[in-house]
């Protein structure tokens, strides 16, 4: 029988991939839903592609959308934290979730996998470092994983020096130089801001402490993850850079399917490096990496809304690259360690609101 799924974000980066993994597996699913934020051609084009029987644009259209349509498996495509609350909903259905959204799991990750759990639902992570952590665990019990290493590329500016990030466009940095990806996601891989983000999406994802979590530059993008075990054993997952792998593998999770992506050509000689973060290179790493060892939810939270907040002003033309962790400095010295834990979704999203309001007051003093 055919897996109803639900695309949402269909017309950005992540969703038009995961078109490309529906059509090419017509017998396995049945497209029943496909949204965008406002792209009304694109999304028609987008349901045309896949044959969807409906589509919805969520700036006119509230995502209950979700409620009223029975289906088996949701991509969660859409960037940003404005979905969170339909996320948690899903968890609470037993919807198994294909989740490439990493802002809603650091903000809300303790009642998104919660309630998961309690339904019988399955969170799938789409993102290639948190599947391939997800594929090397398979068939190995977590209490045996000492460590989970993700890898970075460094961002399209590694080799950049500090006068010429102060220099660097929008166009430069929305152009990664081994992944197509959206604007968002483009701009925090070059701040290294994502790898932190991803540090935390996996703490939650993997149920595990912030001590057992690092993250390594790796330059060709080819292993996206390791597993260390309480042996010393090190387990790796290899692929190429394309995120149609691990979008295939989340829809077709516990099969393997057609991903339409070209593998390794072991036959080609080539080469694997890694290397730690130069400290003080990546100072929105930095500022992610002390939020996560203080392992407060809402300082992940804040956090989260104000890299949100910078980026958005950053795509806006209204401030420079090298201000975009200046600014979630200010927000996170600001609101560091003011709230209480939150105790529910609302509480979420209440942090996130008065982050980001606080922000936007930033913002303008800039």
């Amino acid at each position: 029988m055919k897996r109803r799924v639900a695309v949402i974000g269909a017309t950005g980066s992540i969703g038009r991939q995961t078109a490309d993994v529906l059509a090419a597996n017509p017998d396995r699913f049945e497209t029943v839903l496909v949204t965008a934020h406002e792209n009304e051609k694109e999304l028609e084009r987008a349901a045309a592609r896949v044959g969807a029987k409906k589509w919805a644009l969520t700036s006119k259209t509230p995502l209950s959308v979700l409620t009223d349509t029975d289906i088996d498996i949701a991509v969660i495509a859409a960037s940003g934290s404005g979905i969170i609350r339909e996320v948690y909903e899903l968890a609470k259905r037993g919807i198994t979730i294909a989740i490439a959204n990493k802002e809603s799991i650091v903000a809300a990750g303790k009642f998104i996998t919660a309630a998961s759990k309690e339904s019988g639902g399955l969170i799938i992570p789409v993102d290639s470092e948190h599947s391939a952590v997800f594929q090397c665990l398979k068939g190995n019990e977590q209490k045996y994983a000492a460590k989970l290493i993700l890898t970075a590329s460094g961002g399209a500016f590694r080799s950049f020096t500090p006068a010429e990030l102060k220099k660097v466009t929008v166009k430069q940095a929305t152009e990664h130089p081994n992944w197509k990806m959206g604007k968002k996601i483009s701009v925090d891989s070059a701040t290294m801001m994502n790898k932190g983000l991803e540090l935390i999406e996996a703490r939650y994802l993997f149920d595990i402490p912030p001590d057992k979590l690092d993250a390594v530059i790796h330059p060709e993008s080819m292993v996206h993850s390791f597993v260390v075990f309480t042996d010393s054993s090190v387990l790796a997952q290899i692929a190429s850079a394309d995120m149609r792998i691990p979008i295939a593998y989340a829809l077709g999770y516990p099969e393997r399917i057609n991903s339409c992506a070209k593998g390794v050509d072991f036959s080609l000689p080539f080469n694997l490096t890694f290397y730690p973060p130069e400290k003080g290179k990546y100072p929105c790493f930095e500022l992610a990496k002390a939020v996560l060892i203080g392992d407060r939810q809402a300082d992940m939270i804040v956090l989260n809304a104000a890299n949100e907040a910078a980026v958005s002003a950053f795509l806006d033309n209204k401030i420079g690259f090298i201000d975009i962790k200046g600014v979630v400095e200010k927000v996170l010295n600001n609101e560091y360690n003011l709230y209480s834990e939150p105790n529910d979704i609302d509480g979420v999203l209440e942090i996130d609101r008065r982050t980001r309001t606080r922000a936007k007051e930033i913002l303008e003093k800039n």
